[in-house]
């Protein structure tokens, strides 16, 4: 979304501390006089309206209209938010204004949001090829309203979407910033256990003393990760191990954000790392953002552990050339 609050429905963001909210009256006209500033400006569409991106939607939404097909199509009216979004990266036309607004929400204990509704006028048919561009405006912030989730207060945001500089659509997205009428304790969640069998145990016996072991055919030489009953380079069921240094890059890589799973915190990185010794091993990859892991980038091995019973070998990226860790961010 363009000028808008990454928004999970019924999620809640706990504060270590608020400060005492300020008078009713007081607090509401400094949320009113957050109405008509701009949410998002001068923003510029990812991609020009495409013929691809119209087909995805039409297959994915069952719409057949033979408008969207053709040398004269264009695209279907309710994509007009599409064009506009941003993904998963950084949004520069997000403006410092809006996010004042949600931290003084956020401050004054109304730190829960939820989508509640969005409405959308259609001036010109958007057609493949238009470049699009946006603004956003902080439209209106609501007085203070009870509901079902808690007190809190609307607030509207009306993006103004153009192709090739001509006014294409308005559309008007709202939330609710509120804090919850209930706040269940959280269960604190551990991760998953790892499955100990007589075919891998040795490799977790390791692990315990700060060893990554890597098994090895006694017939063949031939090394293996993870660890397996037999070779499968010769057949032999005989090996023995090899303690791997430690040094390795990262092969490939994947950044997690959905679905959730208890005890992991989105986004990460999970890391294919090589090691030096040439196997490959599954792993976090720790100690910078996820969004500064690059396919190629050394790492070294560290065992991190996650509670009283569970460590687990990760990989931190590290400067060959001054050989220290590299330490850029917090890590998950």
């Amino acid at each position: 979304m363009s000028g808008e609050p990454e928004v999970h429905a019924g999620r809640e963001t706990e504060h270590a501390s608020r400060t005492v909210p300020p008078p009713a009256e007081e607090f509401e006209a400094r949320l009113k006089a957050y109405e008509g500033r701009p949410a998002a400006a001068t923003g510029v569409g990812r991609d020009p309206v495409n013929e691809p991106m119209i087909r995805h939607w039409c297959e994915a939404m069952g719409d057949t209209n033979p408008a969207y097909t053709g040398p004269d199509a264009i695209a279907p009216p309710t994509m007009l938010q599409a064009w506009t979004m941003a993904g998963l990266t950084h949004r520069p036309e997000r403006t410092a204004t809006y996010d004042e607004l949600l931290t003084l929400l956020d401050a004054s204990g109304h730190d829960a949001v939820v989508a509640t509704d969005c409405e959308q006028e259609y001036l010109r048919p958007l057609r493949p090829g238009d470049h699009v561009t946006f603004d956003s405006v902080i439209e209106s912030v609501s007085g203070r309203k009870t509901t079902k989730l808690g007190t809190g207060y609307f607030v509207t945001t009306r993006t103004d979407v153009r192709a090739e500089g001509e006014l294409a659509g308005t559309h008007r997205f709202r939330i609710l910033k509120y804090a919850p009428a209930h706040r269940p304790s959280k269960p604190v969640e551990r991760r998953p256990r790892p499955v100990v069998n007589r075919d891998n145990a040795g490799f977790w016996e390791g692990v315990a003393r700060h060893e990554l072991l890597i098994q090895r055919c006694t017939a063949c030489r031939t090394l293996r990760l993870p660890w397996l009953p037999g070779c499968n380079g010769c057949g032999s069921p005989d090996w023995d191990t090899v303690a791997a240094s430690g040094e390795g890059t990262v092969y490939s890589y994947v950044v997690m954000h959905h679905p959730p799973f208890p005890a992991f915190e989105p986004p990460y990185a999970v890391g294919l790392i090589e090691l030096a010794e040439g196997v490959r091993i599954v792993s976090n990859v720790v100690g910078v953002p996820y969004g500064q892991v690059r396919i190629g980038m050394p790492v070294r091995l560290e065992f991190r552990r996650y509670d009283a019973e569970l460590e687990l070998p990760v990989f931190r990226p590290y400067d060959e050339e001054l050989e220290l860790p590299v330490f850029q961010g917090v890590g998950p």
